[in-house]
Order: C-alpha cells, then sequence, then structure tokens
C-alpha cells in the first residue's frame, strides 16, 4: 500500500503511510496516537504522522516514523526507527507522549523561566522602590 492517509479521530492530525504499510499497522498506529493526542490536558494540535516501510530488505531497521505536530505557536517533531511495525509505532508513542508533554508544560505562560541576561533578559530583579534600598549603587 503506497500513500495511504488516513485522519485521526483528532480532527487535524493526518496518518500517513509510504511504501508497503499493511492495514493492521495502520489501524495500530492510528490507536496509539489518537491515546497520546486524544489525553486530558493535551491542547488542539494539527499535523501528521508518517509510517513507512523501506523497500530495501539488507536494512536493519526497515520501518520508520516522523510526527510532525504543531501545538500552539510550537512545533513537535519526534523520529523512530524500528525493526517490525509495531515496535516503531510503540517507540513512536512514547516518544509522542513526553514530547507533548513537555510542550504543554512550557505552553503556559507563567511557567516560563526568564532569559538570561545575555539573551536579551532582564538579569536581576530590581529591587522594589519601597523597599529602602538605592537602584543606582554608584551615586557620588
Amino acid at each position: 500500500m503506497t500513500g495511504h492517509d488516513v485522519r485521526t479521530t483528532a480532527p487535524g492530525v493526518l496518518v500517513r503511510s509510504d511504501g508497503e504499510v499493511d492495514e493492521d499497522t495502520l489501524a495500530y498506529a492510528r490507536e496509539k496516537i489518537d491515546a497520546v493526542i486524544g489525553r486530558p490536558g493535551v491542547p488542539a494540535l494539527t499535523g501528521e504522522v508518517r509510517i513507512a516501510k523501506a523497500a530495501a530488505h539488507h536494512v536493519d531497521r526497515p520501518w520508520s516514523a516522523t510526527a510532525s505536530l504543531h501545538v500552539g505557536r510550537r512545533e513537535v517533531v519526534v523520529l523512530a526507527e524500528e525493526g517490525t511495525g509495531r515496535e516503531v509505532v510503540d517507540r513512536l508513542q512514547d516518544r509522542l507522549r513526553r514530547r507533548l508533554d513537555k510542550a504543554a508544560h512550557t505552553a503556559h505562560d507563567g511557567h516560563r523561566t526568564p532569559a538570561p541576561p545575555w539573551r536579551g533578559g532582564a538579569g536581576t530583579p530590581a529591587p522594589a522602590e519601597d523597599s529602602g534600598t538605592a537602584t543606582d549603587s554608584h551615586r557620588a
């Protein structure tokens, strides 16, 4: 089966196949990907997942999977290579879950780490005006 496109239960995610990917592997991939992106707390996302099987028989890990998803303004890209279709889907699911959890965690505005001074951040915060300390330590 070459170039087969299937939508998951998430409206914006497309699952594609390249090479000789059987229908059982595609169904297993849809099930596993839906389990990751359909969890509570995962924000709305769009993108595609591509499952491929190499035509060459001498390849050590002929199965590969790539997920390229957009979570808000962030792009999450996950790659996996394995010896069988189920193994590559399982590996992709594990990596995708970790990356989506990380992207969802860092997407909260109040939880961002401030940029260091050498990257344009404010550095050390200035004392508040009512704290009684001088903000300029080099007064004459």
